[in-house]
């Protein structure tokens, strides 16, 4: 093993928070797509999930496999902002719980739609 590995799978990671966050929330810094396992403020360390699926809030119809994104901290399934992760489950219109995987780590310059 390198002595200087610091993690031996990146399932989840230690990030500066770039705003007050809550344990629970859907995170995207930089390229990690995630969910924050800790509530940090904004400029402190933040624990984020990289893997996993979760059930979170979701506006819009959904169907299994389809995009989910995220913009201003709200995941939507209509094209726009950030791309966030998959649905993994079948919901109608309008805002209700949704599970949703996380894509964990992004390629730069991923298309928010």
């Amino acid at each position: 093993m390198a002595l200087n590995q610091r993690y031996t799978e990146n399932k989840y990671i230690a990030l500066t928070a770039p705003a007050d966050i809550t344990s629970g929330d859907p995170v995207s810094i930089g390229c990690y797509r995630g969910v924050a396992q800790t509530t940090a403020k904004q400029g402190d360390r933040v624990t984020v999930w990289l893997t996993g699926s979760y059930t979170l809030p979701v506006t819009g119809a959904a169907k299994e496999g389809d995009p989910v994104y995220l913009k201003s901290g709200k995941l939507s399934t209509t094209a726009g902002g950030e791309f966030f992760g998959v649905s993994n489950g079948v919901k109608q219109a309008g805002e209700g719980d949704l599970e949703v995987a996380p894509a964990g780590i992004v390629t730069p310059g991923t298309p928010a739609a």
